[in-house]
């Protein structure tokens, strides 16, 4: 077993579980019993939250909670858009609290429908958890 510690260019297998400030269970790769793959340094981390990692070492496991805006963001009134109701039918229904995928130029988006009235159907693309300051756990599992 190496004693090597998380550094800046390390590439670590670990367990997240993701808590609301409710305490909550929003996510957590304990539930598949897939470790995360996380990259230092690649940018799809906060700086924040790789912070945190910093120093750890296989075995570890550490609880730490960041504000919304070094998680998943503030959320950003121009990800919110309102879409013309006759695009939604049957198939693709407009309900509240739904997730609907759709296709972009650059791949796929989902949107949560926020609000459903006779003309629009309001879809918010933010993060599912902007706006929600959330508590990490996260258990070293390997330091590749």
């Amino acid at each position: 077993m190496s004693s090597r510690c998380i550094a800046n260019d390390s590439t670590v297998l670990m367990h997240i579980t993701m808590k609301l400030s409710d305490g909550s269970a929003a996510d957590s790769t304990k539930v598949t019993n897939k470790p995360a793959k996380v990259i230092m340094g690649d940018n799809s981390l906060s700086p924040a939250f790789e912070s945190e990692l910093l120093g750890l070492s296989v075995g570890d496991n550490k609880e730490f909670t960041l504000e919304a805006r070094d998680a998943f963001g503030e959320v950003n009134p121009d990800n919110i858009h309102y879409l013309d109701r006759s695009k939604f039918n049957s198939e693709t229904p407009a309900e509240v609290g739904s997730i609907i995928t759709f296709s972009q130029p650059g791949g796929d988006l989902p949107g949560i429908i926020r609000q459903v009235n006779d003309l629009s159907v309001t879809v918010d693309f933010n993060h599912p958890l902007a706006g929600q300051a959330i508590t990490f756990v996260v258990d070293v599992v390997e330091i590749l």
